[in-house]
């Protein structure tokens, strides 16, 4: 969890000339809002994977699911740092977000079920999850693993008036 509110570092080399560092606060609106993320992670032999996924930005880390089976679960037992991506695909306005981290599987039963319910409140109820054993059960059968991904740094991206601001976190 984060202990205080990181300060932005705007760069000006990739900023408009006037543009000033995003406020934290409104990027972790857009984490909190977000609803689809791209996960990006490296395959064992060193090519890149991308997918989109829903995560949840809660208590200050990220949080998605997936498979044991599926790529991303694979890659990420393989090489745990990960990038997840949120934004908007339009050219001159919104606020592209990129979080850069370790991801870490969560198992304890107990906080599994806070994260159950995040999700459910989020996304509604097609995304209930019952929780035992360390994983997430679906009302289909399958199970996904969850994993949090603490920030080491995130950085923004402001259309319009382009400005790139940084946010730094401690391990």
């Amino acid at each position: 969890m984060v202990e205080k509110e990181p300060v932005g570092e705007l760069d000006p080399r990739f900023s408009s000339e006037g543009a000033t560092a995003i406020e934290w606060a409104q990027a972790r609106e857009h984490l909190v809002d977000a609803e689809v993320y791209w996960l990006s992670t490296v395959r064992p032999e060193g090519r890149p994977h991308v997918t989109p996924l829903l995560a949840l930005w809660h208590d200050d880390m990220l949080y998605f699911c997936t498979g044991p089976t599926e790529r991303k679960a694979r890659n990420l037992a393989a090489n745990a740092h990960c990038v997840l991506t949120t934004g908007s695909n339009m050219l001159n306005k919104g606020l592209d977000l990129v979080v850069e981290g370790e991801a870490v599987q969560v198992d304890d039963d107990g906080r599994l079920r806070r994260i159950a319910a995040a999700y459910e409140s989020k996304y509604g109820s097609d995304w209930h999850f019952e929780v035992r054993d360390g994983v997430f059960h679906n009302a289909a059968g399958g199970t996904a693993l969850v994993y949090e991904v603490a920030p080491t740094t995130i950085f923004g991206f402001a259309k319009g008036e382009y400005g790139q601001t940084r946010w730094r976190f401690s391990a």
